[in-house]
């Protein structure tokens, strides 16, 4: 038999030791950082670690064009272009890509008065209600919106039925100025916006394939927070230092739509950068970026073609039409053209070509939209509507305050009074998937 005082002194020698282990471990968690504390508890309770990032406003930044040049293109033309952009789609297996496109040019107020038309609120309520998601699609599509414990995640990827780019819907429904408390209605429950912008924010990787529109959504919610780093859910610290230098890795044919979209959100960081007291990046990043854009626009005055289009690789610079694919598809010019003049709009002058190479590619791009029947327009609506979107930028306007102004002002201009348009071609299913 033990000793009573034998046991009792193990007893006591057992308990001082665990006081010592906790005392240890309470300290050391005192001492650790406070995303690091959180990292350690989401990993005991097997959860992701939240979001260091309170965004306290509620309706996004915007970015507005610097210009108002009507030699660029003439109100005639803008109004010409744009009525071949309006969002006549089918409501039958609507596309999310159509939509997100759509709105992103439309904004989420604009009323059309044809009902053929799919109106702004119309396109939110699509991508943001899940019950008139499946009115859509029936059994045939998987909902787009997926409730997460602390969020919505979004499926995204190369089915029609889904949202096609990593953060592209949360970019686009940002731009169209959808609010933070707008209602999100997943097929489980109702949340907002700001939980689709939350979970994004905790998802993000920065080996992401595409990060072109986490940057834009990020940086319009919040540069104006002043906020320039954050955590994502594995406690990793993000900064848009980190992202721009991510957007500027490798050759600049690589990326999305012919590598013009990283441009964009590299434009996108500096204007905010500037809107903001220099709070979105650091010196040394600026300057990096500032010096890319640069080389961008030395490569695109190499590039431009005779007749005005920028060609798919005008990475290539002088060397572009030498390196000409010859079995290009037409379309791909209207991508390369239409994405340079949007960020073109947005930049200060200092990183433009001459004006009359802008005007150049913007009477191509005026030709061809006008020219182009309307079932090319329709086949291809991703890429023509940032053609719209860059000429309305040009005017220092959007394509729904021009539109609205210009029905005003010409009561016999007629939105079209045709049947809406089923977007399936051949080219649909094919091309943007791999361009945009």
């Amino acid at each position: 038999m033990s000793h009573p005082n034998r046991i009792s002194t193990t007893f006591r020698t057992f308990a001082l030791t665990q006081f010592g282990v906790a005392s240890a471990f309470l300290l050391s968690w005192y001492l650790l950082p406070d995303v690091q504390q959180r990292q350690v508890a989401a990993e005991l309770l097997n959860r992701p670690v939240p979001v260091d990032v309170i965004v306290s406003g509620t309706i996004p930044t915007r970015i507005q064009s610097l210009y108002d040049d009507e030699t660029v293109v003439s109100e005639e033309e803008l109004a010409a272009v744009l009525r071949k952009i309006l969002p006549r789609f089918s409501q039958k297996n609507l596309r999310p890509n159509y939509v997100e496109h759509a709105l992103r040019v439309w904004g989420n107020q604009i009323e059309f008065q044809n009902p053929d038309l799919i109106s702004g609120p119309q396109m939110a309520d699509y991508l943001l209600d899940t019950g008139k998601y499946i009115a859509s699609w029936g059994d045939s599509g998987q909902p787009i919106l997926e409730p997460m414990d602390d969020g919505v995640s979004i499926r995204w990827g190369a089915d029609m039925t889904a949202s096609v780019h990593h953060d592209h819907l949360l970019a686009c429904l940002t731009e169209a100025g959808v609010t933070l408390d707008t209602p999100v209605y997943t097929p489980r429950r109702q949340l907002q916006f700001r939980d689709v912008l939350n979970q994004a924010l905790r998802d993000f990787q920065l080996d992401e394939r595409e990060t072109e529109w986490s940057v834009m959504a990020f940086g319009f919610w919040l540069a104006p927070e002043h906020i320039n780093r954050w955590h994502n859910g594995q406690g990793r610290e993000i900064s848009f230092d980190l992202l721009a230098d991510r957007l500027m890795r490798n050759h600049k044919k690589h990326g999305v739509c012919l590598g013009t979209h990283r441009v964009y959100s590299l434009m996108a960081l500096l204007r905010l950068n500037q809107m903001y007291d220099g709070s979105v990046l650091s010196d040394e990043t600026r300057q990096d970026v500032e010096n890319y854009i640069l080389d961008v626009r030395d490569l695109i005055i190499a590039s431009q073609e005779e007749d005005g289009a920028w060609p798919p690789n005008w990475q290539d610079g002088a060397g572009a039409e030498a390196n000409r694919d010859a079995r290009e598809k037409p379309h791909r010019r209207v991508i390369a053209t239409g994405h340079h003049l949007e960020w073109l709009a947005i930049a200060p002058e200092r990183f433009h070509p001459d004006r009359n190479i802008v005007r150049h590619g913007a009477d191509w791009a005026i030709r061809d939209a006008i020219d182009a029947p309307q079932s090319q327009i329709d086949q291809n609506y991703t890429f023509y509507s940032h053609v719209g979107n860059a000429l309305a930028l040009w005017r220092n306007t959007t394509p729904a305050e021009f539109w609205q102004q210009w029905r005003s002002d010409h009561p016999e201009a007629e939105e079209f009074a045709e049947p809406a348009a089923t977007v399936e071609s051949k080219d649909e299913k094919t091309v943007p998937q791999q361009a945009h």
